[in-house]
């Protein structure tokens, strides 16, 4: 495998446009757009776009990323691990309850805490949130 090592002193900047998409899905497309674009798969799970920040190395900024907090907040989080109750297997319906519990009970993520706690858990990306 070659490597290239020409970029490695220039830090990346990639930015997120809230105003491109309004639910997870279309979240996914964005990122996919952004980070993969030469690539022949897409992110479809929240696993899935943690995967792809391995190895990206720079600042990723969020435009409009109150509109994003206001998308991906409660309702479509509710919605969302609804959808994964209702579907069962492969997934562990315990721990989707509790998650959907505690966000009912005011102390739970949304998707969008969800997303940024992914990135900012990637020492080697800086997030900065534009609204």
């Amino acid at each position: 495998m070659e490597w290239n090592t020409s970029n490695n002193n220039k830090k990346k900047v990639t930015v997120i446009n809230g105003s491109h998409f309004s639910n997870l899905e279309d979240f996914y497309e964005e990122v996919s757009q952004l980070f993969m674009k030469d690539e022949d798969w897409k992110v479809g799970t929240l696993d899935g776009f943690n995967d792809i920040l391995y190895g990206f190395q720079g600042e990723i900024i969020w435009n409009d990323s109150q509109k994003s907090s206001e998308d991906l907040g409660f309702d479509v989080t509710k919605e969302f691990y609804q959808n994964k109750i209702r579907q069962g297997k492969p997934f562990n319906t315990e721990l989707i309850q509790q998650k959907l519990d505690e966000l009912i009970n005011g102390n739970g993520q949304t998707l969008f805490d969800i997303l940024i706690e992914i990135i900012e858990s990637h020492k080697n990306i800086t997030l900065i949130l534009s609204h």
